[in-house]
């Protein structure tokens, strides 16, 4: 059967599109892996670069600023309770240890005038019901400051001014020991001081 084309249209159709396509390919091909060889360094480098700056990050981000009040409601800042606290209960409060602490910030112009120490603190019915009385005591930049003593259940403030001199750093641990506890018992493994709500240092 004879071909609806002339030949010379036959040949040039078979011919040169092959050829053509075959050397584009091939030189498009090439062209690419050239490339790709002298990208890798760069790669290389942008993503060791990329793995440097991770941990700095991370540590910008978990490097959050110290409070002067620390509430125990907020989650945020329980890197600043130090040690004695048990878990927060009621999303409100905690109870202690025998000895517990707060890591605090001074605030603005403490280092000059000093600041009120305060700690909101709750003696519940079961605690003076058993020990009668607890006797709370403070203790701050190596100056002890004056104990409280409760003697009834309801909520209490623990007020103590603290003097310029013991507020000249960045931040400061202020210490509380209760003279009491109540021992474990009734299927709680715990020893329990006193319930808390905040801990913090206001300005005068």
């Amino acid at each position: 059967m004879r071909s609806r084309f002339p030949r010379n249209v036959r040949a040039a159709a078979w011919r040169g599109p092959v050829v053509r396509r075959a050397g584009t390919r091939s030189g498009a091909w090439l062209s690419r892996c050239s490339a790709a060889r002298k990208l890798r360094p760069v790669c290389a480098l942008i993503a060791a670069l990329a793995l440097a700056l991770v941990p700095l990050a991370c540590k910008r981000k978990a490097a959050a600023p110290l409070l002067s009040v620390v509430e125990m409601s907020n989650l945020q800042a329980q890197t600043q309770l130090v040690s004695g606290f048990y878990a927060v209960e009621a999303g409100a409060w905690r109870w202690t240890r025998r000895n517990f602490s707060v890591l605090l910030a001074p605030p603005p112009g403490a280092a000059q005038n000093g600041a009120w120490l305060r700690a909101r603190v709750t003696a519940p019915d079961s605690l003076i019901a058993m020990l009668n009385t607890v006797t709370l005591s403070a203790r701050i930049a190596g100056q002890s400051l004056a104990p409280e003593t409760y003697s009834a259940p309801g909520n209490y403030v623990y007020e103590r001014a603290v003097p310029a001199a013991a507020l000249r750093d960045r931040s400061t641990t202020v210490s509380f020991a209760l003279d009491k506890v109540m021992p474990p018992g009734g299927g709680d493994l715990r020893e329990l001081g006193i319930v808390v709500l905040s801990v913090g240092l206001e300005p005068k």
